[in-house]
């Protein structure tokens, strides 16, 4: 069976933040896509998103890696919704979390990520 074009793409964002490519990285992300980086804190935008990025590099000391767990990819109406869970290996720590995003099919057939949500539903509790 054929993967879902999304998996794929996630899976290619994952390897590229784990090698910190933030070129090949931003190709994910559509040009109005909102990443949440903490509870109360989003990057809009490629600009904003490629320094977020950044900056979690050198917090984690150059050492991230992202891994799939499960994932559901629910598809309507040119958007799909992501549920899934994501591993962070953090040299030495692990962050798991189950993670949701929204992608956008565009016209020459890319899904582009434009809500990246690593927190998944628990922004619910983190923000009041």
């Amino acid at each position: 069976m054929q993967k879902h074009p999304v998996k794929e793409a996630i899976e290619a964002a994952d390897r590229a933040i784990s090698a910190e490519d933030f070129d090949a990285l931003m190709a994910f992300y559509a040009e109005d896509a909102t990443l949440v980086v903490k509870p109360g804190l989003q990057a809009r935008g490629k600009e904003q998103i490629r320094k977020a990025f950044i900056a979690i590099a050198e917090y984690f000391n150059h050492q991230i890696s992202v891994k799939q767990g499960r994932m559901e990819i629910i598809e309507g109406a040119g958007t799909a919704l992501v549920i899934m869970e994501t591993r962070l290996e953090t040299g030495g720590a692990v962050i798991e979390r189950r993670a949701t995003y929204v992608f956008r099919a565009e016209a020459d057939g890319r899904w582009l990520c434009v809500v990246d949500n690593s927190y998944g539903t628990e922004l619910l509790t983190a923000v009041g």
